[in-house]
């Protein structure tokens, strides 16, 4: 009898043991078959990866903004912006209201850029802030962004060594997102007999060495040169490089706070002179924008010919020598630059964000209805 009890429970434990390895062979096999990093653990993997590799971002600048942070101190890998077609297909653009400022060459862009990025994505709110002491422009915006007073800032320069110095002493780092490219133009009083000047020639004019209008082929008259104030930066430290190789702007430069001044005070003053950006300079009726080269003999007008002349404007205006700008044959132009401060925060992804929607088909298109060249 005891022989017949005991059985039913042999037969339990073979059908238990039996189970138990089956489940371990078939342990084994999925294991083999899905090794660590794939299935479930490849999530983790990948973002250790994405990770790893956007903490060397602040270390070089790159010609797109390709890294987004999701959240705060998160990073993954987007598309590349320039892949994508629309303001919809940018990923990652973060919810809320951004403060942002810095060039005032990028005024046309807030006008015409920016409404259609709000039009896409509704809760992307941008708002353009001005510095609370001194005048707007490229050096007072990236001043602010090291001061965490925006969320990324526009310049119409690169970023200078110092700004990169203090940002690393400030426990982060600067990195600058090229979006297009711009023409500085020089423009004169519309009774002007001049309508080209060399570099050299500009240069001399700035410097002070040429002060009369008839020494560079026009009548008989005092040179009033006007140029916006150093401590703006962007365009004058441009022009200061590019133009005048350095040297300082001469005793008969006289500075204005502002384009829009200077446009006004130009229409007034038959000997005046005064560079800006092209987009804010080319379109007006009341100034004459002049052809610029290296030599007599290579002479480029900033806008298409012909020449719109005053009494046809604003029925017509000139318009923009973009193809002269895009081959260099232009010989003053200049890139535009996101700049995005890089600590992990919600604010570079929103810089990030906006260098990518620039970059898209839609935001290159957008720039050149603004005045600007894409750079695709």
């Amino acid at each position: 009898m005891a022989q017949k009890n005991e059985a039913p429970a042999l037969i339990a434990s073979l059908l238990i043991t039996a189970g138990l390895l089956g489940g371990g062979v078939w342990w084994w096999m999925q294991r083999t078959s899905n090794p660590p990093g794939q299935g479930e653990n490849s999530a983790a993997s990948s973002q250790g990866n994405s990770t790893q590799g956007n903490s060397t971002q602040g270390n070089s600048t790159q010609e797109t903004g390709s890294q987004s942070t999701t959240e705060p101190g998160t990073a993954t890998t987007t598309p590349n912006p320039t892949n994508l077609r629309s303001f919809s297909d940018v990923p990652d653009v973060p919810e809320g209201l951004f403060n942002y400022g810095g060039s005032t060459t990028w005024a046309p862009v807030r006008g015409e850029v920016d409404p259609e990025i709000r039009s896409a994505w509704s809760r992307f709110q941008l708002r353009y802030t001005d510095p609370v002491t001194g005048t707007p422009g490229s050096s007072a915006g990236i001043r602010m962004l090291l001061s965490n007073q925006l969320a990324f800032a526009q310049s119409s320069r690169p970023l200078a060594s110092e700004e990169y110095q203090e940002a690393q002493q400030r426990g982060f780092t600067l990195r600058e997102v090229p979006v297009a490219i711009e023409g500085i133009a020089v423009s004169v009083h519309p009774d002007s007999a001049v309508t080209g000047l060399t570099l050299e020639q500009i240069k001399g004019i700035y410097t002070g060495r040429i002060t009369n209008w008839s020494e560079v082929g026009g009548s008989n008259g005092p040179i009033t040169p006007y140029s916006r104030r150093l401590e703006d930066g962007g365009t004058v430290d441009f022009f200061v490089e590019n133009v005048l190789e350095g040297e300082a702007l001469g005793s008969t430069v006289q500075f204005l706070v502002n384009t829009t001044t200077a446009i006004r005070q130009l229409s007034e003053n038959p000997g005046g002179i005064y560079y800006a950006s092209a987009p804010e300079i080319v379109g007006q009726c009341t100034i004459k924008p002049i052809a610029l080269g290296r030599r007599p003999d290579e002479l480029i007008t900033p806008y298409q010919v012909p020449l719109i002349p005053p009494d046809q404007c604003p029925a017509q205006r000139n318009q923009l020598n973009v193809e002269a700008f895009r081959s260099g044959d232009y010989p003053l132009t200049r890139r535009m630059f996101v700049i995005i401060k890089q600590d992990g925060q919600l604010e570079q992804q929103a810089g990030e964000a906006y260098a990518n929607l620039l970059l898209t088909l839609q935001g290159q298109e957008s720039l050149r209805r603004a005045g600007f060249v894409p750079l695709r």
